[in-house]
Formats: C-alpha cells, structure tokens, sequence
C-alpha cells in the first residue's frame, strides 16, 4: 500500500457497555462453540458478532456442508458441542446418513451418499448438509437458553490494552462506540483481528494449487431437480462428461458444480472461487463481491441451457457473507505441522481430534497451544486463525474443527479464571477433563485423569463411545 495522508481524531472518553468474564468476538462456528460453552461451565458471556446471525460461514457463508466428523472407519471423532448442536438440528433440515452407515463400504451405498457429499474413497463418512437458516435458529436458541449475551449487528475494532494484556475489547454499532472488559477474550473472528491488534505475531503464507486460499460468494439456485441431475450424471455419464468438457472449453470453470442440500429443488454453487485477493483488503472484497456476482449470473444460463434438472432454475440468493477460507494464522506456542500428524504425533496438550484429510494418515491431534499466543496475555484463539503450516490449514479451518476449537478455547478460558491464572499457565488436564466430560473425544494419555479414550498413536479402540454412551457410532 502506498503512503496516504493521515489525521489525528480528538481524544475520547469511550463508555463501558459491560464487564464479563469471557468476551467472544466473531460468533462464527467457533465462537459459537466458545460462548456455549464457557456460557455451560458457568461464566458470565458476551459475544460480539457483525451479522444479524450466528453461524459465520456455516450459515451467512452458504457452506452447509458440515465437513468429515467420523474417521475413515466409521468412527465419530468430533464430537462434543458438533454433536450437540447438530443433534437439535430437526432431521428434514439435516441431510446425511444413519450412523449404522458410517464406515460403510458397500458399492451401491456409496453411490448414493456421493451424490449427497457423504462418501469419499469410497467410504460413507458423517458429513451432513444442513439448512443454513435452521442452524442460525438453533445456535441462538442454545446461547439464549444457557443466557449468553449476543451483541449482533455489532463489530469489534480494537482491543483494550494494559501493557501486553488483553482486558477487553472497543466495538462499534448503531449505538455508537463503546467497550467491554473481560476476564478472557476469546478471539473467534477467523481473521485473527484482535490477538493482530494486540500485537500477536501473525503468518499468511499458502499453498498456491490449494483452494483454502481462494475467496468467492456463494449461492443458491432454486426450480430445479437435483435427483434428475444425478440420474443423468451416472445413467448418461459419456454425455454428462461432453457436457462438462464443452463448458470447460468455452469458459465455465472446473469449480462451478452444484451440490445438492435437503431440499431437492435447490442447488448449492460455492464457487467459482477466486484468486488473488486478500481476505482483509477492502478493495479486494468489494471486488471479489461484483466479480462474483458477474460469474453466478453465466453459471446460471450455462446450465440452465446445457444441464439437465436445471431448465427452471433461478437465482434464489447469494451469501450475506464472503466466503472466506484463509486470512490471518496465529504464530502459537505451537505450530500445528504437517509432518507431525502424518506421523501420528498425538500433542501432550491434545484438545481434540480430527479427522484427516484421506484414508492414508491417522487421526490428527490438535495442541491447545496452537490457540494460544506466544506473548500477548488475556487472550487465546479459536478457529481457522489457529497456529499451523498452510497444508494443515487445508483442513482445520473446517467447521467441524472450529467448534471443536471454540469448546476448546472455552473450556480453556473458563478453567483459567477459576484457577486464578492468566490463560496461557492453565491446567492442561483440568482442561482436557473438562472436554471430556463435554463429550469431547481425546487420545488416552499417561498421568492424565480418567476417561480419555485413545493410546498416543493408535486409532480408537474398538467399543469406545462418548462417556454414558453406547459405542453406537
């Protein structure tokens, strides 16, 4: 950016909305996760959120595809608050298999789920689409139940500062400028705003050929017939393949697919996605919204003129909020690299775990120290800003890995105050103790206290289930 002129506005008295223990700010998956939480082990809760809805990408982004929860043998190993909420989901709002299919195999079977995104090599995995506007009900209707003030409409703009500490956060509104002090602030932005403020040191780095990187609008098609279109695509699929080949060839780009959602007469489009712009430039995004735009309306016609099941279909909506994938990366008291879960390193302050991204690597152990920033204090992260390489970011920037994180952040959050220590010094297992018993699924580690389910580097046991569970899943 070049040098531009500046001016220096007048000193300010700014008011103080409140005090509460832990302020969350961004009310995305993770923060969601983090207000619940924090808000079920009993401490006093804000969170502060910019859209008029909870759920960040999973919801305004139009990304109702819940990634990968289960492992590659059927297992569920994100589990806790993931299961909770979705578990309060109404069933005609969740599309995704019976849990006796998860691990499944069977040819035909697999077929099927494909389609439906809930297959991959070959595996029946828990993926579930969800009606994006059913979980924005639900998420709200936990954190109101469990009296977790929501500030909507609402975006923080600066942290409170007293030396290299954390004490709160400045937002702004319609109702003007104003602030609120906390015990713990849980950074859940997803572009890492505060703890980058704050003065914690920051990576951005990407994998070029990777689309966690890339930016886009998403949007929905209504009037059409997914299980034609499904029909076509394996019955007739020379011509499907022709079909697809002619657009590539003219244009249309190889990421502009529909993927199905409950409803069979609305097709979801999360692409084409874009490269090239910063997630946190302005100008980027503004152009990234109008270019977008200018891409969904030739997808439509490309396929209402080419596509079977898609003659009638119209533009019902875009996103209210970009699609962002990647901006910010925390640099943590621990990095999470590649080379350490491909071979099964399982992280003495493990978190959670979860899945990996194919069949060919085990479970991945996921540090509480990649939440955590190196030196700023009063603060720890939760969500796609955590501490890792850009390959692992792949992945944990997932939602089922952002609630997994936000729990985490919370429980570690809430365990701090009532210790009496800054964040950063908690009980690691008091921590994980606490997880667990939320139904958080660990690896079984020497020393710890009871119930964590896994031996360092080895799969779940057969037979292991969530704790007063049955090993149903």
């Amino acid at each position: 950016m070049t040098d531009r002129p500046t001016i220096t506005e007048a000193a300010r008295e700014t008011p103080v909305f409140k005090k509460t223990d832990v302020l969350v700010v961004g009310g995305g998956p993770a923060g969601t996760a983090a207000s619940a939480t924090a808000a079920r082990m009993g401490a006093d809760v804000t969170v502060i959120e910019r859209y008029g809805h909870l759920g960040g990408m999973s919801t305004g982004g139009f990304v109702p595809y819940i990634e990968k929860m289960t492992d590659w043998r059927g297992r569920r190993v994100i589990a806790g608050f993931a299961e909770e909420i979705l578990d309060r989901m109404p069933r005609e709002h969740v599309l995704g298999p019976d849990p006796e299919l998860w691990g499944s195999k069977d040819p035909k079977l697999n077929e099927y789920w494909r389609d439906r995104s809930n297959s991959h090599f070959g595996t029946i995995t828990w993926s579930p689409t969800i009606d994006p506007e059913w979980l924005k009900i639900v998420s709200s209707d936990i954190l109101r139940e469990r009296g977790v003030k929501q500030l909507l409409h609402s975006w923080a703009v600066a942290p409170i500062m007293e030396g290299k500490t954390v004490k709160g956060a400045i937002f702004e509104s319609k109702s003007g400028r104003q602030a609120i002090l906390a015990d713990v602030v849980i950074d859940a932005s997803g572009d890492g705003d505060i703890f980058a403020m704050a003065g914690a040191p920051f990576e951005g780095d990407i994998l070029g050929d990777d689309i966690h990187h890339k930016i886009n609008v998403a949007f929905l098609l209504g009037g059409v017939d997914m299980q034609r279109f499904f029909d076509f695509r394996r019955e007739h699929s020379d011509e499907f393949q022709a079909i697809m080949k002619a657009g590539h060839d003219t244009g249309l780009e190889s990421d502009s697919v529909p993927h199905t959602m409950p409803r069979n007469d609305v097709a979801l489009f999360m692409g084409p996605r874009l490269s090239g712009y910063s997630h946190i430039d302005v100008e980027d995004l503004t152009a990234v919204e109008i270019e977008s735009r200018d891409r969904m309306q030739v997808v439509t016609e490309w396929y209402k003129d080419n596509m079977p099941g898609f003659e009638e279909a119209w533009i019902q909506t875009t996103a209210p909020q970009m699609g962002t994938r990647h901006s910010r990366r925390l640099m943590g008291v621990k990095k999470v690299l590649r080379e350490d879960w491909t071979g099964g390193l399982v992280h003495d302050d493990e978190i959670g775990i979860s899945t990996p991204p194919n069949p060919r690597n085990p479970n991945v152990s996921i540090p509480l120290g990649a939440l955590m920033p190196r030196e700023v204090e009063g603060i720890i992260a939760a969500g796609r800003d955590l501490s890792c390489d850009p390959a692992t970011h792949s992945f944990l920037r997932l939602i089922p890995q952002c609630w997994l994180m936000g729990q985490a952040a919370a429980a570690a959050a809430v365990t701090s105050i009532n210790q009496g220590v800054n964040v950063r010094d908690v009980n690691v297992t008091e921590v994980r103790n606490q997880l667990f018993s939320q139904g958080v699924v660990l690896h079984k580690q020497t020393g710890t206290e009871q119930g964590l389910t896994m031996e360092p580097g080895v799969d779940v046991p057969e037979g292991v289930a969530r704790p007063g569970q049955e090993a149903a899943h």
